[in-house]
């Protein structure tokens, strides 16, 4: 369990970082299924419901970005987001009625995985309070040299910044104005089997690998039951079906937070990784 001092840094902060949450065992099962789906999408030369891929993928030189809603993918994936060893410290920040809005697995591939530009998860799918974070499994040792998530604490509690170029959504901060200072990013770098944690107001990014070594990341992103969509909910069995644990409600609880609607979008979809192609002046330099 997260100690009062963790919850009180999250709060504060944003983020949190926490080491050996997850077993040797469990992280060798995630990555046992991780290289079999990298070896399946040798058989993929576009962008599918399953793969995103980096640019130079070929079945000779499988170059995964990558795996969309792991969770629908394998079983391994679905019961290390349901596992008591992190919902237990979900439910300590944001309620003990969880549900979950998306899930996917960032390859961060040595020597080409792709970075991903400053913006604010809450800038994709705004609700109706903000307690929502998503959890990071670090299926691989993150550090400096292989892109580690960035975060700017505190970020959570300021301004929703403009993810919008020209009218369009294009999913990182376009903001003129905004020049991360380096003496205010923090650098997650964390073990294998230990996660990371952040708010959905956070800022946050990642650069390119330029090592040797793999950064795979498994993103879960958990809400408090009573936080709905501003987009709407067009099937409440399957809003429903989204529970990780506790109870739903049909009570959305209603919060004064800052909010962008991200429409229209522009002529790129898909990822992140996509939609962000479409930004005139990224912060970062693409790998090869």
């Amino acid at each position: 369990m997260l100690t009062q001092e963790q919850i009180d840094f999250y709060h504060k902060n944003g983020y949190l970082a926490v080491e050996n949450v997850l077993s040797p065992e469990t992280i060798a099962d995630l990555q046992r299924v991780t290289d079999e789906f990298i070896e399946k999408s040798r058989e993929v030369t576009a962008h599918t419901d399953v793969f995103d891929l980096e640019p130079g993928h070929t079945p000779e030189n499988p170059r995964l970005r990558r795996l969309k809603n792991p969770v629908k993918q394998h079983p391994v994936y679905d019961a290390a987001m349901r596992d008591p060893r992190i919902t237990d410290l979900v439910a300590q920040l944001i309620g003990p009625n969880l549900r979950q809005n998306g899930t996917k697995l960032n390859m961060k591939s040595a020597s080409f995985g792709s970075p991903v530009e400053w913006h604010q998860d809450w800038a994709f799918y705004p609700q109706t309070n903000d307690d929502l974070l998503a959890v990071g499994v670090c299926m691989d040792d993150m550090t400096l040299e292989n892109g580690c998530l960035m975060v700017i604490p505190g970020s959570h509690k300021g301004p929703m910044y403009d993810h919008h170029q020209n009218g369009i959504f294009v999913g990182a901060v376009t903001d003129p104005d905004f020049e991360p200072d380096p003496e205010n990013v923090v650098s997650l770098q964390v073990k294998a089997g230990g996660i990371t944690i952040h708010h959905a107001r956070m800022l946050h990014a990642s650069a390119p690998n330029r090592s040797t070594k793999t950064r795979r990341l498994l993103l879960y992103q958990y809400c408090a039951a009573d936080a709905f969509p501003l987009a709407g909910v067009s099937d409440l069995d399957k809003f429903n079906a989204d529970m990780v644990r506790g109870e739903p409600t049909i009570i959305p609880r209603l919060e004064a937070v800052p909010v962008r609607i991200p429409l229209p979008n522009g002529e790129k979809q898909g990822s992140i990784y996509e939609i962000q192609t479409m930004l005139a002046k990224p912060m970062f330099e693409r790998a090869p």
